[in-house]
């Protein structure tokens, strides 16, 4: 009689996704090493599970349940039996003793699944793997793909997302026999919640109008609402493209990218006061301050410096937008900083890789880390206290109603 398989795997992590699940992370790797230890018995029968094959040596019985350690928590195994002789993942646990021998590994190579069999198997060798076959780790890179998948296209129904940054970074990938830089924009929000999450994550082959156009559009076709103030650097056709997706949204332009553009156009000698008196702007108690200063600064530099004061003075609604909201949280609205901490965590994991083979590669990888960043934020504390969000998502309509 034929055993029914009992453990899905991809659909109970989907099931944990659309619950948003704070513990994803442990479900990634829980369906990771279910996978992996579903194919080596698979190999042990000689042929897949359900598949009618002469070659067949033996049969899969059911699963047995263990329990397994792990830095993410405790997570229950499903480790398959076969009806003759038997079978035990030596490679991931050890007999009698719950252990965590082979979280690292499982764990690094999903996130290394775009390169090569061989440099997959040169890593797990050196994290106690003695060898995993190509057939392991097509079938890990799969199930990874259905799991950033599904977390890259997930319903966006924590909002209203009153704030959002947005940024994009370059990747190095292999295309037609050569090597070329494709663009991977990411978007970040604070939900209802006051907590980070990540919204989304695609790769573009340019950094222009088009690409950041539907790459929001998909954003609000899976329910992004309600966002009071997009902060980015002044990325091509950006702008645009928020004005016409994001209907009723300011645009923040940040203050550390526009700093270093000003700089450009004053001498080196020079740049120091520049940036000095600049950064008064943001010191400033309240907004009509903030204004007020922005207005001094202009006139003062344009005795010595001009160009810059041209410049500062062009650039002032976009750059003094973030003083519409509340001052407990102008710090982390006023530049992309938290975005560009979050670039460099991607950075790490990416420059182990150097150069993709295809766009689903980096789309794999960089998604896993993004998942992984938005469950860590689920743990942590607010970003923003829901008094502040309160305060922010208010607007005065003009007229003599107060």
């Amino acid at each position: 009689m034929a055993v029914n398989d009992s453990v899905d795997p991809l659909g109970r992590l989907a099931e944990r996704i659309q619950a948003q699940d704070p513990d994803l992370l442990r479900s990634m790797v829980q369906t990771m090493a279910e996978t992996l230890m579903s194919a080596e018995a698979d190999a042990l029968c000689g042929a897949g599970y359900g598949e009618r094959s002469q070659e067949r040596t033996n049969r899969r019985n059911g699963y047995r349940m263990r329990e397994w350690d792990t830095r993410a928590g405790s997570i229950e195994l499903a480790i398959p039996k076969l009806r003759e002789g038997s079978y035990f993942p030596d490679w991931l646990l050890e007999r009698r003793r719950r252990a965590e021998q082979a979280l690292i590994s499982v764990v690094a190579t999903s996130y290394l699944l775009g390169v090569s069999t061989r440099r997959v198997d040169k890593l797990v060798e050196q994290l106690g793997i003695k060898h995993i076959s190509k057939s392991q780790v097509s079938q890990m890179a799969k199930t990874l793909d259905e799991q950033v998948e599904a977390f890259r296209t997930r319903t966006l129904d924590a909002g209203p997302y009153t704030f959002v940054w947005l940024d994009a970074l370059t990747q190095k990938v292999r295309e037609g026999g050569r090597i070329i830089n494709v663009h991977v924009l990411v978007a970040t929000g604070v939900n209802a919640d006051g907590r980070r999450e990540i919204l989304g994550v695609e790769v573009t082959s340019a950094e222009d109008g088009a690409g950041w156009l539907a790459f929001l559009r998909g954003l609000v076709a899976r329910g992004l609402s309600g966002v009071q103030l997009v902060i980015s650097d002044c990325h091509t056709g950006l702008v645009a493209a928020v004005g016409a997706t994001l209907t009723g949204a300011s645009w923040q332009r940040c203050r550390s990218h526009y700093l270093r553009n000003l700089l450009t156009v004053v001498s080196r000698s020079a740049q120091p006061f520049v940036a000095t008196l600049v950064r008064t702007i943001f010191d400033q108690p309240d907004a009509v301050s903030v204004r007020a200063q922005h207005c001094w600064v202009v006139q003062t530099l344009q005795a010595k410096h001009p160009a810059a004061a041209d410049h500062l003075e062009a650039a002032g609604e976009d750059l003094l937008a973030f003083a519409a909201f509340p001052r407990e949280i102008w710090p982390q609205t006023w530049s992309n900083n938290p975005q560009e901490r979050l670039n460099k965590e991607i950075r790490r994991r990416t420059d182990v890789v150097g150069i993709f083979p295809d766009r689903p590669a980096i789309i794999r990888l960089i998604g896993a880390v993004l998942a992984e960043q938005t469950d860590e934020w689920v743990e942590a504390r607010r970003y923003m206290g829901l008094d502040v969000l309160a305060k922010a998502r208010i607007r005065l309509v003009p007229g003599d109603t107060p």
